[in-house]
């Protein structure tokens, strides 16, 4: 019982020490940065063996004409008007199916054929109508001769018109029924009644999904097919706040995979959905000039946005660094000797940086090479 005493008293010893340790250590670390910001002086001598390990070298404040690249990501998706549902118009088994997931088509292509005795009924019925509706078209004509002599009553004559007017409106019910079925039905008679119909593609696609099987029974309810339209693939980009003003419909982009980031692809915004999510982001919609099998739904793009230029002062990239979210520079005063400037950080570009209110900057020479390294010995110097 002693030793537990004793094990538990250590380890709570060990806890507390170890509590004040971090908390020695989170300490120093603020001290630090507090003590690198309240330097003042925010100079750094090297020495000739520094200098030439460093490798400096100075640039002057330029005056370009740059281009603001903003970059995007998102996802390729389809739009929902070439999405389709494919579905049998009537019930009956499934005879066989023509195209597996992933298999592309061509329009009015055969995916699936369908087979049940109801086809048969109906092609009959229509047969049997359309012989019926000839019999009474002549008993139609034989009343009206009757009636015009006074041979029969006006009842008879208005008996054979409805029996004709019935007659010609059930055959165009039925004849309207087999053609969305497949089934041309003038050109039908006794003698080609079938038994089976076909589903057709009705565009040029990719099967995305198959829900059914040989042998299985449909309802006309039941989605058979999944299928997608390329035509309609979108890409939905994410558009940070401080890029939103600088989206607008009608840019032409440049989008890419990750998977093949060589090969850009021309596309242009379509639309941008003006509203800033909970993720900071708001929508932009684009579409590719031409339809491309690299991208395909779900997957993962980027895209780059060039913004119209402007002349304005700036540096070349490595010429500006960047300590606890501010941008700085480091001015050559000679003999060794380099200040570093806090500066406004403007677009840039894959070479440039926009210095903004940079006038101050003329006349000055600019650290460009060894920059940062300046800036880890003026840190390690305020530590």
């Amino acid at each position: 019982m002693q030793f537990k005493k004793i094990s538990i008293y250590s380890l709570s010893l060990a806890i507390v020490l170890s509590s004040c340790s971090g908390k020695k250590e989170e300490e120093k670390t603020i001290y630090e940065n507090k003590k690198f910001a309240q330097n003042k002086d925010h100079t750094v001598q090297l020495s000739d063996k520094q200098l030439q390990t460093v490798g400096v070298t100075t640039t002057m404040i330029q005056n370009r004409n740059m281009v603001k690249l903003v970059r995007l990501n998102g996802k390729a998706e389809i739009a929902p008007s070439h999405m389709s549902s494919v579905s049998s118009i009537m019930g009956g088994h499934i005879k066989s199916i023509n195209v597996i997931s992933g298999s592309h088509f061509k329009k009015g292509q055969v995916l699936a054929v369908v087979e049940d005795p109801q086809f048969i009924q109906l092609q009959q019925d229509y047969l049997v109508t359309k012989a019926q509706l000839e019999s009474a078209r002549l008993n139609l004509n034989r009343q009206k001769d009757l009636n015009t002599s006074k041979a029969s009553s006006d009842k008879t004559l208005q008996t054979a018109q409805a029996d004709y007017s019935t007659l010609n409106a059930t055959l165009k019910g039925l004849e309207e029924k087999l053609r969305i079925i497949g089934i041309n039905a003038r050109g039908l008679s006794s003698g080609n009644i079938r038994s089976r119909i076909s589903i057709h593609a009705p565009f040029s696609g990719f099967v995305s999904k198959i829900t059914v099987n040989n042998g299985q029974y449909i309802n006309p309810a039941d989605t058979l097919f999944e299928l997608i339209d390329p035509a309609g693939l979108l890409l939905e980009l994410k558009v940070f706040e401080n890029d939103v003003n600088d989206i607008k419909t009608g840019q032409e982009i440049a989008v890419y995979s990750n998977e093949n980031p060589d090969l850009k692809l021309n596309a242009k915004i379509v639309s941008v959905v003006p509203s800033i999510e909970n993720g900071g982001a708001a929508m932009a919609v684009a579409k590719l000039s031409s339809a491309h099998s690299e991208f395909v739904k779900g997957m993962y793009i980027n895209a780059e946005v060039s913004i119209s230029g402007r002349n304005t002062l700036g540096l070349p990239n490595e010429s500006v660094v960047s300590f606890e979210n501010r941008n700085y520079v480091f001015e050559d005063l000679g003999k060794g000797s380099y200040k570093m400037i806090p500066v406004t950080a403007g677009i840039s570009d894959d070479q440039f940086t926009e210095i903004l209110k940079a006038d101050f900057l003329k006349d000055k020479k600019i650290v460009q090479k060894g920059a940062y390294s300046l800036l880890m010995m003026l840190k390690n110097k305020a530590e």
